[in-house]
């Protein structure tokens, strides 16, 4: 019947707003690309396996920003 079933709860964003929590545990991909940035950026504390996803999200952004920081030449006035 039309308005019932696992696609209305989907649609009605009762799924959706589960998965947008980001509690959930980090993928399989996060924590791949998290351990490789962690050590080019030399902070190895900052890759945990217990992250959930929202957090190794956050972590990752971090360290992709610092390392394009120090890839950056020094600036001169």
């Amino acid at each position: 019947m039309p308005g019932e079933g696992p696609m209305c709860a989907a649609a009605s964003g009762a799924v959706k707003s589960e998965r947008a929590s980001g509690e959930e545990p980090m993928t399989a991909l996060q924590a791949y690309n998290l351990k490789m940035l962690s050590e080019q950026a030399r902070e190895l504390g900052a890759f945990d396996r217990a992250l959930t996803k929202a957090e190794a999200s956050r972590r990752i952004n971090a360290l992709k920003a610092k390392l394009w920081l120090a890839g950056e030449p020094p600036h001169t006035a």
